[in-house]
């Protein structure tokens, strides 16, 4: 081999060389900016810092238990890194109608005697809360009503809650006591009943008048809610709780 093949074949060689180390050099590059792009890039369950994250307070029952974890995670379905606004638990009937304040109920006045209490007047009954019922046993939409007011009465009634009865006449057979009294008996109506035979109560309390007829009447005494003739029951049956409760909180 002559002096300028020889020359050729090292020049190669050199070439060779170069063109592998920049390979290898090039390599090892590209694998450190693959891996700084991997711990510069967010994540998909990454959550933006610049945002507060919510922090659930725990919710304590009446009993003061708590009843929610504030540590515990929440899932939603919200994007990643969204705030998401969480209302506590309720316990609150979704029944319950809205129970404005009316003010005071009207004065009761007096009556001409009491069944199946030992109260002498409604001031017996101040810091309960008290469903009080205009009726008359001879009306058709009032007895629609017994079998809710027994259960009313068989779910609230207690220290919280008593049921009353106005018995107010329309005509005059039901201006009898011991008619009333039976009518009482005969369809397990175990509440306190006062007889408004002057109607006193029953013309004092409705500037139009009704039978029946029901209010509803907080602790402090203010009317809370007003319903005239049958139906409403479970409404009614909520806004009872939702009284009771109000008066414990």
């Amino acid at each position: 081999m002559d002096a300028r093949r020889i020359a050729a074949v090292i020049s190669l060689g050199l070439v060779g060389a170069v063109v592998v180390g920049l390979v290898a050099t090039s390599g090892d590059g590209s694998d450190a900016d693959v891996e700084a792009s991997v711990e510069q890039e967010p994540s998909d369950t990454s959550i933006d810092d610049s945002v507060a994250a919510p922090t659930a307070e725990p919710v304590v029952d009446a009993a003061g238990d708590t009843v929610v974890d504030s540590t515990a995670p929440v899932a939603t379905d919200a994007a990643p890194g969204a705030v998401v606004a969480t209302a506590p638990p309720t316990t609150l009937d979704p029944n319950t109608p809205d129970l404005p304040d009316r003010g005071p109920h009207p004065e009761f006045l007096d009556v001409q005697e009491w069944l199946q209490t030992d109260a002498t007047s409604f001031e017996d009954f101040d810091g309960k809360v008290l469903a009080v019922q205009f009726w008359t046993f001879g009306c058709s939409n009032c007895q629609a009503t017994y079998e809710h007011m027994r259960d009313l009465h068989a779910k609230y009634a207690g220290d919280d809650f008593e049921v009353i009865g106005v018995h107010a006449p329309e005509f005059d057979h039901e201006r009898d006591v011991d008619s009333v009294a039976a009518a009482a008996r005969d369809n397990g109506l175990v509440w306190p009943i006062a007889i408004d035979n002057e109607k006193l109560n029953f013309r004092s309390w409705q500037e139009r008048r009704f039978w029946p007829r029901l209010f509803l009447i907080d602790a402090d005494g203010n009317v809370r809610y007003d319903h005239i003739g049958e139906g409403a029951y479970d409404e009614i049956d909520a806004a009872v709780g939702a009284l009771i409760d109000e008066k414990n909180a």
